[in-house]
């Protein structure tokens, strides 16, 4: 006689609401994990929500949602299969999913569709969460996300230098602006740094490093904790190993990056004199034309920064009624071997010496989407020297590049 095997759980829940959350969990699951619990997700029932965890052993998301549960026991299933079901699904529709006391399949419905996802026990799933987190802190989610934005293009792609894999967000201890939450990235070429008002709670934060992963999880989950008008909170805790961040329903833990984050202040210079303003918008766009010439990525554009006339003749650049009269220019140059040269100039408010200098251009490009705005300005200080870029002489963003010979 067969045993009779009973449902122990069932759920329905809105699609949507499902479709957004597998589409989150979604990223943080590894693709190629050798460890096949990994591959899935953590459905845990509770008092009418469902709570789903996905992890790839480093970091962590978990998210609940509200729904209509009967029973209390935990499953796995995989992500990507659930993810790719409910995304096909009708928009609007309900779903249903429900599991017996084998554990063995998890039954997913949906109107006249109906699908068996083989399930792993929950006992196998790993927790990350773990573990005391002794610094917290509130902060407004815009402000996380301009800082996240400003700095991740600054952070190499390979894993050379582990310590510079990510993020270094730290409470600088100079007293120089007061209370700061500071984010850096460098790859050695590029270093972005972006300043915040730091939260009164975050005072004797450790310095920590966020990993690449996480700092874009991170900037997303932001980015959906803001309404309409930019505003909403998230909270952090953390301590020197991990990282917790929560808004909403979505809880987010990650590991961080052991290791020391090099003494970046040694690299930005004090010295750069030399300023010129530009406007941003034609300088990115001709710098993007010039560097057209040239099929090899990243290849080196020449700018040439020349004043409206002699420095020494006293003519210089002092606002006010002679502004436009008295205003510089900068030559934007490249050459190929293979395909000739190019060459754009542009107005700059520029008055020092004549100064040639050369950047990598697709790193020129990265530094226009960072700054935004409708103004740049540089200062330089010698051909071989790295270069400061702002928007202005008080934001709250700085990005230091290297030159390349030209």
């Amino acid at each position: 006689m067969a045993t009779k095997v009973e449902t122990v759980v069932s759920i329905t829940i809105d699609r949507n609401a499902l479709a957004r959350v597998m589409a989150h969990l979604a990223r943080v699951v590894e693709r190629r994990s050798t460890i096949p619990i990994l591959g899935n997700v953590r459905l845990s029932p509770g008092d009418n929500y469902l709570t789903l965890t996905a992890t790839d052993l480093d970091i962590e998301a978990r998210v609940d949602v509200d729904c209509e549960v009967s029973g209390s026991v935990d499953i796995t299933v995989p992500a990507r299969t659930l993810n790719d079901i409910v995304r096909k699904i009708a928009e609007g529709a309900s779903v249903s999913l429900g599991w017996d006391d084998t554990g063995s399949t998890v039954t997913v419905r949906s109107g006249r569709s109906r699908f068996a996802l083989q399930a792993l026990p929950a006992s196998d799933f790993p927790d990350l969460t773990a573990g005391d987190m002794p610094h917290r802190f509130t902060m407004p989610a815009a402000t996380m996300l301009a800082l996240i934005e400003a700095t991740s293009f600054a952070i190499p792609t390979d894993e050379t230098r582990y310590c510079l894999n990510g993020i270094y967000l730290h409470c600088p201890t100079d007293g120089e602006n007061g209370s700061l939450l500071r984010g850096v990235a460098t790859d050695g070429h590029r270093l972005a740094r972006f300043d915040a008002p730091a939260p009164e709670e975050a005072s004797g934060m450790p310095g920590i490093i966020v990993p690449r992963k996480t700092a874009g999880e991170i900037a997303r989950l932001a980015k959906d904790a803001m309404d309409k008008q930019g505003n909403g909170d998230i909270e952090v805790a953390l301590s020197p190993s991990k990282i917790r961040v929560s808004a909403a329903h979505v809880t987010l833990t990650s590991k961080l990056i052991d290791g020391t984050f090099p003494d970046y202040q040694r690299v930005i210079p004090s010295g750069n004199d030399k300023r010129a303003t530009l406007a941003r918008g034609a300088f990115a766009s001709a710098a993007d034309r010039v560097a057209t010439i040239s099929s090899e990525r990243g290849s080196a554009v020449k700018l040439s920064f020349e004043p409206a006339s002699d420095p020494q003749s006293g003519n210089r650049f002092a606002g006010g009624e002679d502004a436009e009269k008295n205003t510089g220019k900068l030559r934007l140059s490249a050459t190929s071997s293979d395909a000739g040269s190019a060459e754009e100039e542009i107005e700059a408010q520029y008055d020092e010496a004549a100064l040639d200098i050369g950047f990598n251009s697709r790193y020129l490009a990265d530094i226009f989407a960072a700054l935004e705005g409708d103004t740049v300005l540089v200062k330089l200080g010698d051909p071989g020297s790295p270069t400061l870029f702002q928007k202005s002489e008080a934001d709250n963003l700085l990005i230091v590049l290297m030159p390349m010979r030209v």
